[in-house]
């Protein structure tokens, strides 16, 4: 086998973690990731025979029976990833039944997966759905976001056409716009269920007082999304107190749209 420190996921999910720790998206223990690995990838560096641990999952992941993940650590801080990789994170397989999953690298000391880890394979089932491509799941606090859910309308439309005046690339970057759900217990079953619901249209759902969800077809796409849209709440939040004399209007955010081939998400633009 090769050396799994050298595997181009170990390094990817070191080298994002440490970025998004200085980009103070995720202080403490805050935030988690995971990214679906295709199985050859894996297989250079693990043994896909040697199970560390089976741990019980507390919903039906049969969708993605047999796929191998990556994911962070539960209580785990992203400053500490780079430094000690195995430690907190780790290679996961999920079972045949979809009812637990196998640890297969990575979680030592007693480690664990993120506690949002259900959310996360709920999200990944959803977006698969209706992507076959998908492929990353992100969740970070960047505050600018947080900020903006305490003090904006907590509505889809009037939430994205917001983000979308704030900055000419949002409406190319994320033209579905996002989706917002009120403030919830996390960690749960029930907040899992209900971003997997909004993001089967969306890329981004954003959980009011608490942080973003994003989910994309590999770490940039997904690092990019919600970095451009904490740009614009961080915007926003310089501006919002501040009388306007000119926005971005709707009209010109569809000739947006028309240049760079992109549909805006339906009934948002008066136009």
């Amino acid at each position: 086998m090769n050396n799994i420190f050298e595997a181009p996921f170990v390094r990817e999910m070191c080298h994002i973690t440490a970025n998004m720790y200085r980009m103070g998206w995720d202080e403490r223990n805050g935030g988690n990731i995971s990214w679906i690995l295709e199985n050859d990838a894996v297989e250079q560096y693990l043994d896909p025979s040697h199970v560390l641990r089976t741990l019980p999952l507390s919903f039906d992941a049969s969708a993605l029976a047999g796929r191998y993940l990556i994911v962070t650590g539960t209580g785990r801080y992203f400053r500490n990833v780079e430094r000690c990789p195995q430690d907190n994170m780790g290679v996961i397989r999920i079972a045949a039944d979809g009812k637990s999953y196998d640890i297969l690298w990575g979680f030592e000391n007693g480690g664990r997966p993120t506690s949002e880890l259900p959310t996360h394979l709920m999200n990944h089932i959803a977006r698969l759905s209706v992507d076959p491509a998908h492929r990353v799941v992100m969740h970070c606090h960047p505050a600018n976001t947080l900020a903006m859910t305490y003090v904006h309308e907590l509505d889809d439309r009037a939430f994205t056409k917001t983000l979308w005046q704030m900055c000419t690339e949002c409406i190319v970057v994320f033209p579905e716009g996002v989706s917002v759900l009120p403030w919830m217990v996390c960690g749960t079953n029930e907040i899992g269920e209900a971003t997997a619901e909004k993001i089967k249209d969306v890329r981004v759902v954003l959980w009011a007082a608490h942080g973003i969800f994003g989910a994309g077809r590999d770490m940039d796409e997904t690092f990019g999304l919600i970095e451009t849209v904490e740009k614009a709440a961080e915007i926003y939040i310089k501006i919002m107190n501040t009388p306007w004399k000119q926005s971005i209007t709707d009209a010109e955010l569809a000739a947006l749209c028309k240049e760079f081939k992109l549909t805006p998400r339906a009934g948002y633009l008066d136009v």
